[in-house]
């Protein structure tokens, strides 16, 4: 069944949690990780310092990673699913002491939720902070012009303290752009200072400001799939309906509900929902110890039935959508630049020889390549790159149009992070 809250409509507002939509313009920003690099602000994100000698406990019940390995200074992309093996949550766990982490991302409210039903010797507290992203070629020499250390002393997904401005900064290597980047973290008193002295550093490298406009593209181009733009949180079972009623009440208006438009089309909201290997996550997938969703993806994990890929959309089709705005009577649904802005999944389905073989998500143009883009999880006997597909464009009841796509790999561009 579909719940109250879910709409097969494209309705919301425009809202950028990184400030402005754009700084100079998202064309300009979306090269910047390419040509220079980008300072981003995702200060937004939910953030947790969890303390005690059961965090790893709780987090391995309840994660599909493995903790038999996790060193201070270390982060991990930890996921966490419900029982038949779809995600609910996922984000960026860092331990930073003995017994002492931070958890960055929406799972918080879902660890708080463990760690009230279970028996863990864990303390929760709510942090307020900064996290500044900065990516791209140049980011390196920011960095050591900042604070003196090199990027490449710092492993990736590892921390290293530095100082910024007077203050004690977090530095994590990591690279949602594809590119070297370092994300750092620190007390929100000290956010501006910090900001501020990075934004000078980088000015003479070319820094950017990724606005809001530009920022998922990095997300499109490197497939870093996102929750309700790539698939919907599995928590609309009546066995999460104690979860979703917290989850849902502690959550921004703009972010209570969860809409979906597009030509996909299903009966429940399953449909919706994504396993970490369709999403390309399965490497972290460690069956060392017992966790929620286990046994689900012991069976996806060795006979898996979708994978993700990149779709290059057919530049004359992509044409005929907005040649349809200047003549009379109906027109085709408009394709926001650089991507649809409204948060809400846009689902496509996506058909080869007449028959619907995926979903196409994150629909998004690359200035970079000059191409309409979008991910895609498909059917594994249909996935083969270069593999012509048709991705069926429009809501139901209103005007489509086939738009053919040519099957890339995910990601499309260069993995550049550890370089």
């Amino acid at each position: 069944m579909l719940p109250k809250n879910f709409r097969k409509t494209p309705e919301g507002y425009f809202t950028s949690r990184w400030g402005m939509p754009e700084y100079t313009d998202w064309l300009d920003e979306s090269m910047s990780w390419k040509n220079n690099c980008y300072i981003g602000d995702w200060s937004f994100l939910w953030q947790r310092r969890y303390r005690g000698p059961d965090v790893l406990k709780l987090f391995s019940d309840t994660s599909i990673n493995s903790f038999a390995k996790f060193d201070i200074m270390q982060s991990k992309h930890v996921t966490h699913c419900n029982q038949d093996g779809k995600v609910i949550h996922e984000g960026i766990l860092s331990r930073w002491g003995e017994d002492d982490y931070m958890l960055f991302g929406r799972g918080g409210f879902l660890m708080d939720f463990h760690l009230r039903k279970g028996n863990y010797r864990v303390t929760s507290e709510v942090v307020e902070g900064f996290n500044f992203q900065v990516a791209g070629p140049h980011a390196a020499a920011v960095i050591a012009k900042l604070t003196g250390v090199s990027l490449h002393e710092i492993k990736f997904m590892h921390s290293q303290v530095v100082k910024i401005a007077g203050h004690d900064v977090y530095a994590l290597r990591q690279g949602m752009s594809g590119e070297p980047g370092v994300e750092l973290q620190g007390p929100a008193e000290h956010a501006a200072e910090v900001y501020e002295a990075v934004w000078l550093a980088g000015q003479e490298f070319g820094m950017r400001k990724l606005g809001g406009r530009a920022a998922f593209i990095n997300h499109l181009e490197a497939c870093f799939p996102t929750i309700v733009t790539d698939y919907l949180p599995a928590i609309f079972s009546e066995d999460m309906a104690e979860y979703r009623a917290e989850f849902e009440a502690n959550l921004p208006a703009f972010a209570s509900t969860f809409n979906v438009a597009g030509s996909f089309e299903a009966d429940d909201v399953s449909a919706w929902y994504r396993s970490p290997v369709e999403l390309g996550w399965g490497r972290n997938v460690k069956f060392d110890h017992d966790f929620i969703g286990r046994e689900a993806l012991e069976a996806e994990v060795a006979n898996p039935r979708r994978v993700i890929r990149t779709l290059i959309w057919n530049p004359d089709d992509v044409l005929l959508v907005f040649a349809s705005l200047f003549k009379k009577g109906e027109h085709y649904a408009f394709m926001e630049l650089p991507r649809d802005q409204r948060g809400f999944m846009y689902a496509d389905k996506v058909l080869l020889n007449g028959r619907e073989v995926g979903v196409s998500t994150s629909r998004g143009y690359s200035y970079f390549f000059r191409e309409m883009l979008s991910l895609c999880v498909i059917d594994v006997a249909s996935a083969e790159v270069g593999t012509e597909v048709t991705v069926i464009w429009g809501n139901p009841g209103e005007p489509q149009l086939p738009i053919r796509a040519t099957i890339a790999p995910a990601p499309y561009k260069t993995d550049n992070r550890r370089t």
